[in-house]
């Protein structure tokens, strides 16, 4: 990885923190028995279209040039995901020849906890090359869902892609993985055994 990659990463760290997307020193309950200091909110990314537009853009930038060029239809989760996706598709388009096929969108949909694939856009799928894009990786269990779904409609899943990755997958889609930025956050507490509870700490709200 050439400096000007190493420093668009450091940047978007920056970016990340001055949007309070990267919440450093709280107590957050995170709602599935654990507690910690560290909490990325994506609703925060995504108040400003210009935030993630600007973020977006820099994702790009640290694409290989071979996945911006084969790149068909950019999907992702709703709402973060999807959102990101809808973002990086127009801006491929900036960044190919005007003769090149214009990149379609494609979003997953959650319905009774699982992410599902409505059939208008499973139908551009079949035979298009997908790029899958989120705003955060945690566990990889999002996007091995929605490689298989795309996979299930036919298409190739080229790489996934995400704004931040939380460097705590346990799976991945089968295809390489691209992240603007990086960030291990410090060990997880659970609820029960939290030091900021036992030393009276009130939990973080926004």
């Amino acid at each position: 990885m050439n400096r000007n990659k190493e420093e668009l990463r450091r940047q978007a760290l920056e970016k990340l923190q001055d949007a309070e997307v990267l919440m450093q020193q709280g107590h957050f309950d995170y709602g599935n028995g654990f507690h910690g200091r560290v909490y990325l909110n994506p609703h925060q990314l995504f108040r400003y279209p210009s935030t993630i537009w600007h973020l977006a853009q820099d994702l790009i930038d640290v694409m290989p040039g071979e996945l911006i060029e084969q790149t068909q239809v950019v999907a992702g989760p709703a709402t973060g995901g999807a959102l990101l996706a809808h973002t990086i598709a127009g801006l491929l388009d900036g960044r190919r020849a005007l003769t090149h096929p214009p990149c379609s969108f494609a979003p997953f949909t959650m319905v009774d906890g699982n992410f599902v694939l409505r059939r208008f856009y499973a139908e551009q799928m079949r035979g298009k090359r997908v790029l899958l894009a989120d705003d955060v990786r945690n566990t990889g269990k999002t996007f091995e869902q929605c490689a298989a779904l795309v996979r299930g409609a036919g298409g190739t899943v080229l790489a996934t892609v995400e704004i931040c990755d939380r460097m705590e997958a346990v799976t991945d889609a089968g295809v390489p993985n691209h992240t603007l930025a990086e960030y291990r956050a410090p060990e997880n507490y659970p609820a029960s055994a939290c030091p900021m509870c036992r030393a009276g700490e009130e939990v973080t709200k926004f």
